[in-house]
């Protein structure tokens, strides 16, 4: 028989509306219905090892709640499955870390091994680890597991077992049936799913190459630019990098950004540069539909690094902030690819 634990989160998850925007669901008629989920294995062996626990987290009469249901042997793997079957019917969207590439296609295995239906079909996916990959240098994150981004936001709280010991101590239950056992491999299983609740917050970093700000105030000195903003979405812990032209720190509710202009003008970056040729001679980018009818010496043609133009740092544009907000866009989006 399975066991099968139940517990409302109280703190730490993220609101309701904050996942369903920042998940890309915040169209008006989309049915939105998320689930966050983590599954516990014997191995990473989708046919030499077997499920034995799946912790899920989902929004029910306005608060969330976390579900576990374990397996107290490999004989109830198949009732798990099942039971997870009918459970994720209900939802329109999964959530999770790095389950693209192991927990669902494990879980589909171990279904076509019992000829059981998969559950998955309709079902959209949204893979924290993908999503999440480009913050790497932008936050200068010495790696991706989930253990790391949890250290990045200072969540250090967990006390449980890791997931290698955590295989041996479930072995030692389904051997001895100790409650010490179970209760260690739960709470694992349920620091993961807390993990991703705070992970997820990560996802207002992202926000803010995508434009989700306020702009908040500027400042020029003659040498230095300086703009600040305020997110939409807190930043779950603060943050400092740079490159020689840009400096950029950022704390809850405002982010900074130092920009030092060359002879009182400033770059400004474009996504697109294959539409682009740079122009040596000028130290700037055109549109191709413009230098075409251009000699071939006089360009070539532009790099994500080259693709540029210049304007000067003038009372209109430290007073228009619908300028300084497209300016910051571009600028944001290249420092995110300069410092990936």
């Amino acid at each position: 028989m399975l066991i099968v634990k139940k517990m409302p989160i109280l703190q730490g998850f993220p609101d309701f509306e904050t996942v369903k925007n920042l998940s890309g669901n915040a169209a008006e008629g989309v049915n939105f219905s998320p689930l966050f989920y983590d599954i516990e294995t014997t191995g990473l062996g989708r046919n030499s090892s077997f499920l034995y626990l799946i912790g899920a987290v989902c929004y029910e009469s306005g608060s969330w709640q976390l579900y576990q249901w374990l397996a107290p042997d490999f004989r109830e793997e198949k009732a798990l499955l099942e039971f997870f079957s009918e459970f994720i019917k209900n939802f329109s969207c999964t959530i999770q870390y790095n389950g693209d590439s192991f927990d669902q296609p494990y879980l589909q295995a171990r279904y076509k091994f019992y000829e059981l239906p998969d559950p998955f079909e309709g079902i959209s996916s949204f893979d924290l680890y993908k999503v999440l990959r480009p913050l790497k240098g932008f936050l200068k994150l010495p790696g991706l597991k989930q253990e790391q981004m949890e250290a990045f936001l200072g969540e250090q709280k967990r006390i449980y077992c890791n997931g290698g010991e955590c295989i041996k101590i479930y072995k030692k239950y389904m051997a001895h049936q100790e409650q010490t056992d179970l209760d260690t491999v739960m709470g694992h299983n349920m620091e993961d799913l807390l993990g991703l609740g705070d992970v997820f917050k990560m996802m207002g970093y992202l926000a803010l190459r995508d434009g989700a700000f306020t702009v908040r105030g500027t400042d020029f000195d003659g040498d230095n630019l300086i703009l600040q903003i305020t997110p939409h979405y807190s930043l779950p812990a603060s943050f400092s990098n740079g490159t020689e032209e840009f400096y950029i720190t950022g704390q809850d509710n405002l982010v900074s950004l130092l920009v030092k202009p060359l002879n009182g003008r400033i770059r400004q970056y474009y996504s697109d540069y294959k539409s682009y040729d740079y122009l040596p001679g000028e130290d700037m980018a055109v549109p191709k539909s413009i230098s075409k009818f251009m000699e071939k010496g006089l360009k070539k043609s532009a790099t994500r690094e080259t693709c540029y133009t210049w304007f000067p740092c003038t009372e209109e544009f430290l007073e228009n902030e619908e300028k300084q907000k497209q300016y910051l866009i571009h600028t944001l989006e290249y420092l995110f690819w300069k410092l990936k």
